[in-house]
């Protein structure tokens, strides 16, 4: 039985695996594509085109012209050379059914079945494995618990990835809903393109470090490194404010690439800003570090000596407390708050709406700070229960100085429960999209990472499949 085998990841170009040796096939993204200096400088054509699809796909070459201003030769060698890739496909059933003179219009759309990315999302106490495809949608995620220790969790990463992308990889269906391995479209097995890392707290992109995680008690852990020596495989590692806002940039709102703020309230307090699809990092990585910003009517003490601090006031483990010492919940867990709040329990739903009004008036400061047009919200209540975004647009209305109409401003995450894994995968399909021609088979062979099929313990299937926000998990 294949889950028996030990598991290695292989370049789709190198030599078939020994006898006894399951594999995953592996089409990599170029490393110089990760590197977030190279995030503002465009792919050209190819990522005009590629991003045209994305936005109107599916779509006739001729709509593509519209859409980018190329010629009808240009679109067409792009397309041409997109489709070769396995970053495009044709849908000649989809043609117009009214013949036409001239060259058929058939149209097409982003392949997601060529291509995956593996994102690890890092928080407290689980990781979140998930498997996306090239339209930011989460084909499967699994969460395993840790113990926080820096060297064990890099250790638990390299040991389950293979095992989770070969589980899952193989099973994931079609776009048009079968099973791969029956589709004579996605015959061929799917490639990962490469691994994305996120936590929260400071993190240098560049480096691939996790420069300091407080509630983890991390600092300088180098992740990209290790785990690029351990898998073989381009890693990029990044914030997860930062990499959410990347992902919105991508997928959600089209005037998030003008300009968009977005604020993260997990166990880490952290917010991204973002002008012209740019994210902005800081020299020393710290841009949108919001932890100390003193929020309007909050007295709770922080560690730094001050009072009301953004993180002091609205971070979990301060919510957790209170819901346990209140009898909300049996013990401080994340898991169990959501619940309550998904079950409209009412003393739960009063508790996030109590750290709801005061993450509004946080809100509210950074709109009139930056006066971005979109500003996205990632925390518990508004994933557990999206109506509550009106009690945020009405809070910040009440706080703002500049902006008379939160409700065209203000909204909840694009990606709901998979929030998590297309955070840690926005990096990798960012480099994708950015500079199209950087996915290649890797140029030189990779050391393959052999992987027992019992390396980690995974949260129970019950817990895994349940819809969990970005702040369930913590960050």
């Amino acid at each position: 039985m294949l889950a028996d085998l030990p598991v290695r990841l292989r370049p789709v170009d190198q030599h078939p695996p020994e006898p006894g040796v399951a594999s995953i096939p592996v089409s990599t993204v170029d490393v110089d594509a990760l590197d977030p200096a190279g995030a503002a400088r465009s792919g050209g054509s190819a990522a005009a085109v590629l991003r045209a699809v994305l936005d109107h796909g599916p779509v006739a070459r001729a709509g593509i012209g519209q859409a980018t201003g190329l010629s009808p030769a240009a679109v067409s060698r792009q397309t041409a050379d997109l489709i070769s890739l396995g970053l495009l496909r044709e849908l000649p059933e989809a043609q117009r059914a009214t013949p036409r003179a001239g060259r058929p219009h058939i149209p097409v759309d982003v392949e997601t079945a060529r291509h995956l990315v593996c994102g690890v999302h890092i928080a407290v106490p689980l990781l979140t494995f998930g498997l996306v495809d090239l339209r930011g949608r989460v084909v499967a995620s699994e969460r395993v618990e840790h113990d926080g220790d820096p060297a064990a969790v890099l250790k638990l990463i390299s040991r389950h990835l293979p095992d989770f992308v070969r589980r899952h990889g193989e099973r994931r269906r079609s776009p048009a809903g079968r099973f791969a391995r029956d589709d004579a479209h996605a015959a061929a097995p799917g490639q990962l393109l490469g691994v994305g890392v996120v936590s929260g707290g400071l993190v240098d992109a560049r480096n691939g470090t996790i420069l300091e995680h407080a509630p983890l008690g991390w600092r300088d852990v180098p992740v990209g490194a290790s785990l690029r020596a351990a898998t073989g495989l381009p890693v990029h590692v990044d914030g997860h404010a930062r990499a959410l806002a990347q992902a919105e940039i991508l997928f959600g709102d089209p005037r998030a690439r003008r300009s968009l703020v977005h604020l993260f309230a997990g166990h880490v307090v952290d917010a991204a800003i973002a002008m012209d699809g740019t994210v902005l990092r800081g020299q020393r990585s710290a841009a949108g570090g919001v932890a100390h910003l003193r929020i309007p009517g909050s007295t709770e003490p922080c560690p730094c000596g001050g009072t009301g601090c953004a993180e002091a006031t609205l971070s979990e483990r301060v919510w957790l407390a209170r819901a346990a010492a209140d009898g909300l919940i049996r013990r401080p867990d994340i898991h169990l708050l959501a619940e309550a709040v998904a079950a409209r329990e009412p003393a739960a739903v009063e508790l996030v709406r109590t750290r709801l009004r005061l993450t509004s008036r946080l809100i509210a400061m950074l709109i009139d700070m930056i006066d971005p047009e979109v500003v996205v919200l990632t925390e518990l209540g508004t994933l557990q229960l999206p109506e509550l975004i009106a009690q945020v647009h009405a809070e910040v209305a009440a706080h703002s100085r500049s902006c008379s109409a939160p409700e065209q401003v203000v909204r909840p995450t694009s990606f709901g429960s998979g929030v998590l894994a297309v955070a840690a995968a926005a990096g990798v399909l960012g480099a994708v999209h950015r500079s199209p021609r950087s996915v290649r088979a890797p140029r030189e062979p990779r050391l393959p990472l052999r992987c027992p099929p019992h390396g980690a313990r995974p949260v129970r299937s019950a817990d895994a499949a349940r819809p969990v926000s970005a702040a369930a998990v913590g960050g």
